[in-house]
């Protein structure tokens, strides 16, 4: 297993250094900022707003809000349940799209690496199509590393996406990022993302330079 996770993860960084150089697709910024606190013993519970620009960051194109409440079942499995609201700029057209889903997120450490395995089922209603279920699966390495006060840490992670429907593979996601803190109850990540997509004409590529902000009490 814990070899499978080094190649994974060697796979991802290799191609994530060839994307950089290369630089191909539409180029994207997503900005995320939540507010997270603890609601009882055990569980969390969080608010999230999420704005993507697409078309060399120049079109806002998507919004979604999300809810979530997440119980910390034992030390290495976290489970969650969430509502996910979202409308979508297709062809000069708002979309939207209510998504429940819920999650179990399991963590562990190998030699001082932290792991994230995050396994996430949401159910797709949108208006004038069958609603569908989808399988994401996003495997997360922290490195054990933290610079200047700022505890900067770097991270890579791969999401992959999966169709229930057809058991068809749609999506992929690759990051390259760093959390830091300018504050104790401020988290910041910043991070480049490459998704590939699979359209009706192709796989489309894009490249992603995103922010997230969250506030921690």
């Amino acid at each position: 297993m814990e070899k499978l996770i080094r190649i994974r993860f060697g796979a991802c960084f290799g191609l994530l250094m060839v994307i950089t150089v290369l630089a191909f697709g539409d180029w994207q910024f997503w900005n995320t900022e939540s507010i997270e606190g603890k609601l009882a013993e055990n569980w969390k519970v969080k608010l999230e707003e999420e704005f993507r620009f697409t078309d060399g960051i120049k079109e806002f194109y998507y919004h979604h809000t999300d809810g979530s409440l997440t119980y910390r079942l034992t030390d290495w499995f976290y489970p969650g349940l969430n509502y996910r609201q979202i409308y979508e700029k297709k062809d000069g057209e708002w979309e939207e799209e209510k998504r429940p889903h819920f999650s179990g997120t399991f963590k562990w450490k190998w030699q001082d690496f932290k792991f994230k395995d995050r396994n996430r089922f949401e159910y797709r209603i949108r208006k004038e199509k069958n609603d569908v279920w989808r399988y994401r699966n996003k495997l997360s390495l922290i490195f054990p590393i933290r610079w200047t006060k700022l505890m900067i840490q770097p991270y890579l992670a791969d999401e992959v996406f999966i169709n229930l429907e057809n058991a068809e593979f749609s999506r992929n996601r690759l990051y390259a990022g760093i959390n830091l803190r300018f504050f104790s109850h401020l988290k910041t990540v910043i991070f480049y993302l490459w998704q590939t997509s699979n359209k009706d004409s192709g796989w489309i590529d894009y490249n992603i330079v995103g922010a997230k902000l969250k506030v921690e009490f």
